[in-house]
């Protein structure tokens, strides 16, 4: 009896700590959900499209994919003087490898930084189209997915956006785990014909567990890119002497000038091409082309800071990507990079985007993708829906905090973990505590409405 007792007083402080607990991450959820709803159905939206690249980019070109071919080939020489002779003032920046065998020859010229792709008829040299490389549609869904067409401001939200969705998502498992569930019922598979209360918090709860792992693999693969985070891991690496010489992924904000995807880095200052050491264009491109390196494949010629002859894979599946340096003089191989010869943390993230962008294994890759996308839109849309079935009139309807706000020293632990791993999470949090205390609760009418303590 006596140890009956002493069980029962230990579970109940053990008990209320869980409780209290739950509540507070229950709210925390809540929130998060609050601000990055928007922001995850519209990266949703926007990285599905980005996915089918490959197969939108050959939609895009094809009208010049299969021409019609009945003379002989153009020199490359000759294909890049016409190509540079539609843009006036232009440089050659380089040419892309083809495909197939009746598509057009694409040059890239540069006219003060800002580049243009140049689609010929490879028999002809006629200029079939010129595409400005700062407008293509797959740059454009690319700002729009990474900045919303924002610059600074629109890196920053999406950021903050990312970041919340973790918390929303680590939360959410916490918040699913079944401590006192009779069966697998609302825990691997909703049930059904239990009212509508129950279809949309069990379709919230089971989508969640399915889709969390891929969520929170393409937010933590997403943060290279983002502003903050990726200038911080960047320096973090340049601290430890572990950063690449050029990297490749960009960081917040593109340039609006600057290649992106097929063109590769930007090349200053070109040099004339043709009258540059022994080596001509069409015998790099002739070399370049033996290389038979994974697609897109791009040339180019020396630049003032480098005097070499350069073709570079830039496929998607980073695994399979390569760059060949070839003597301005002979001809000869003076190095070529693999996949393998970057460092291993370059070779984990390319890893990691080539997953993100859908090209690691794809096709599989783009259906998981797309799978997650729409679990993600679905947790979203079902999660409005509870929300405003449950809210009482004329309040947010933000879960109760608990009377004690005060937290112990892991949670403590776990925040500041998450604020220094997470910076403009931990910015937020800093933001929202002092708009909450110095503002919102002495505010009468918003400390009623967002249910906070007086």
């Amino acid at each position: 009896m006596a140890r009956a007792i002493d069980q029962r007083e230990t579970e109940g402080p053990e008990t209320e700590r869980r409780g209290r607990l739950y509540r507070m991450l229950w709210r925390w959820h809540f929130y998060a959900g609050l601000i990055c709803i928007p922001f995850v159905i519209w990266l949703a939206v926007t990285g599905s499209i980005y996915l089918f690249r490959p197969q939108i980019d050959a939609w895009v070109d094809r009208d010049v994919a299969v021409l019609e071919r009945n003379g002989d080939p153009a020199t490359q020489q000759e294909l890049v003087a016409a190509a540079t002779a539609a843009v006036p003032g232009s440089t050659f920046a380089g040419i892309m490898l083809p495909e197939q065998p009746d598509q057009a020859a694409r040059v890239v010229v540069s006219d003060k930084g800002a580049r243009t792709r140049v689609y010929l008829h490879p028999d002809t040299a006629a200029i079939l189209k010129t595409q400005d490389e700062g407008s293509t549609w797959d740059r454009w869904i690319f700002k729009l997915h990474g900045e919303l067409m924002m610059g600074t401001a629109g890196s920053l939200m999406v950021e903050l956006a990312a970041s919340w969705a973790i918390v929303m998502i680590l939360t959410g498992l916490y918040l699913w785990w079944p401590r006192n569930a009779k069966g697998l019922g609302g825990v691997l598979y909703p049930r059904l014909g239990q009212g509508p209360k129950r279809f949309w918090r069990d379709l919230h709860a089971v989508v969640g567990i399915y889709v969390s792992a891929f969520a929170l693999f393409l937010l933590a693969s997403g943060m290279p890119w983002a502003l903050v985070w990726g200038n911080g891991f960047k320096m973090a690496r340049e601290a430890t002497g572990t950063a690449a010489i050029s990297q490749d992924w960009t960081i917040g904000p593109v340039n609006e000038h600057a290649g992106h995807g097929d063109a590769g880095a930007s090349h200053d200052g070109m040099m004339d091409h043709s009258a540059h050491g022994g080596l001509t264009l069409d015998r790099a491109y002739a070399i370049a082309l033996d290389q038979k390196l994974a697609p897109p494949v791009i040339l180019t010629p020396p630049t003032k800071s480098s005097n070499y002859w350069r073709a570079k894979s830039n496929a998607q599946n980073r695994p399979v990507q390569q760059e060949v340096v070839l003597d301005p003089m002979t001809g000869d191989i003076v190095s070529r990079q693999q996949f393998g010869d970057k460092h291993i943390i370059d070779q984990v993230v390319g890893v990691m985007i080539a997953a993100h962008e859908g090209q690691l294994f794809a096709p599989l890759n783009q259906v998981l993708g797309v799978l997650t996308a729409l679990g993600l839109v679905t947790l979203c849309v079902s999660a409005f829906v509870m929300w405003r079935r449950r809210a009482p009139e004329g309040v947010l309807g933000a879960p109760p905090p608990i009377p004690d706000a005060r937290i112990g020293w892991g949670l403590a632990a776990i925040i500041i973990i998450a604020a220094i791993l997470l910076p403009v999470l931990g910015a937020s949090l800093l933001a929202i505590a002092v708009l909450e205390r110095g503002v919102l609760r002495r505010w009468a009418g918003a400390r009623r409405w967002l249910g906070l303590p007086a």
